[in-house]
């Protein structure tokens, strides 16, 4: 990426041959663009919010700007941008969502989330810290911002305008009103909703959403579905990987008590919502990580894993999410341990569950979904 201050040199993390996509794109390049040309002061303290694979952070490296992301494997790769461009990582400020953000922002940038709700929780977050002088630009492709996305940043901190698009990118300025951010609403995340009555275990429960988790606002209808097929009984150690919400672990948690369950994404929204959604229904074992996929587990540890992979990464859509998840469960599960994915049916899970397993069995299917069974077998 060649910015105002040089080049340099981006990856995604992990890297990974099948992933082809760009650690960073033309909103990156125009919000550094304009901070050069605009002469923007980057003395005081500038924070840099939904910075995706750390261009930003990277490129804004001599200026010791605060990071916040809900990602860990976009924090892992702006660790891996800064020591891969020569920045000193001790002047970067890494927080994630769940931190307490600055007391004091000058300076805020905004990469525009594919989630509003996220935004919406972040300037909540970040409106104490803005003052009147406080420069604010945001920035995301043309496809990203939307009228909805102006209105937040309007509603919560002050006047907001746009930008002309350059390369299908635009930015967003917004000048903060001391009005404006006094009289605001308050946060309405995390929300609460109770389940239907057709979630097994989980029925008439309460779950907690962090702004950002996908579906935060109903139980989306794949896992709706995967809910109502899921193994019984089993024990042992279970993992929920992606676990988004915590449903599913929490669903296992009900229906056998024994199980230690483990709560896994690389969302620090989802992880704290995972948390909060169990610890309101249940009080057996359990453990919360975020990090990539089953990583950070000991091969043959695992008995179970349950699974409903994203195939988005941002705006594009890709499999190697799933591929991931997939050889990365076969690796943690000991022999005779089981993989259970549900899926869009139009997405092909099964060739690849053969492909890594050497097999793969249905266990259920309607016109929209499918519940894919595969075994570890041999070592």
């Amino acid at each position: 990426m060649t910015a105002p201050w040089g080049e340099y040199a981006l990856a995604r993390h992990p890297e990974d041959p099948r992933d082809r996509l760009r650690a960073w794109d033309a909103s990156d390049a125009y919000l550094l663009r304009h901070l050069a040309a605009s002469g923007t002061p980057l003395d005081g303290t500038v924070v840099v919010v939904g910075d995706r694979w750390g261009a930003l952070t990277t490129a804004l490296a001599g200026h010791r700007p605060t990071q916040i992301t809900d990602s860990f494997l976009s924090r892992e790769a702006t660790r891996a941008n800064l020591a891969h461009n020569g920045a000193d990582p001790d002047t970067v400020r890494l927080l994630t969502t769940q931190d307490p953000p600055p007391d004091r922002v000058d300076v805020l940038l905004v990469r525009v989330p594919k989630s509003l709700a996220l935004l919406e929780d972040q300037l909540h977050r970040l409106a104490p810290a803005v003052h009147e002088g406080t420069v604010v630009v945001g920035t995301g492709m043309v496809k990203e911002i939307h009228t909805s996305t102006l209105k937040l940043f309007e509603r919560i901190l002050g006047p907001t305008r746009t930008s002309l698009a350059e390369q299908k990118a635009r930015l967003i300025f917004c000048t903060p009103d001391a009005g404006v951010v006094r009289a605001r609403e308050a946060d309405p995340w995390p929300y609460t909703y109770e389940l239907p009555e057709d979630t097994g275990p989980l029925a008439g429960r309460t779950v907690v959403n962090h702004a950002g988790v996908f579906c935060a606002d109903r139980l989306d209808i794949g896992t709706r579905f995967f809910l109502r097929h899921l193994p019984r009984g089993r024990g042992g150690r279970v993992v929920d990987l992606g676990c988004g919400n915590g449903v599913v672990g929490t669903a296992v948690a009900l229906d056998d008590p024994d199980a230690e369950v483990v709560f896994v994404d690389e969302s620090y929204q989802a992880v704290a919502s995972a948390e909060a959604t169990y610890r309101t229904n249940a009080d057996g074992k359990a453990e919360f990580r975020v990090g990539d996929g089953m990583a950070g587990f000991a091969p043959g540890s695992v008995d179970l894993v349950l699974n409903n992979p994203p195939f988005h990464s941002h705006q594009a859509t890709t499999d190697a999410t799933a591929w991931r998840m997939f050889t990365g469960a076969r690796r943690a599960l000991r022999p005779g341990g089981e993989l259970w994915v549900v899926g869009n049916r139009h997405l092909g899970y099964h060739v690849k569950l053969r492909r890594i397993f050497g097999n793969s069995r249905l266990v259920a299917g309607d016109a929209k979904f499918v519940v894919l069974q595969a075994v570890k077998r041999g070592s």
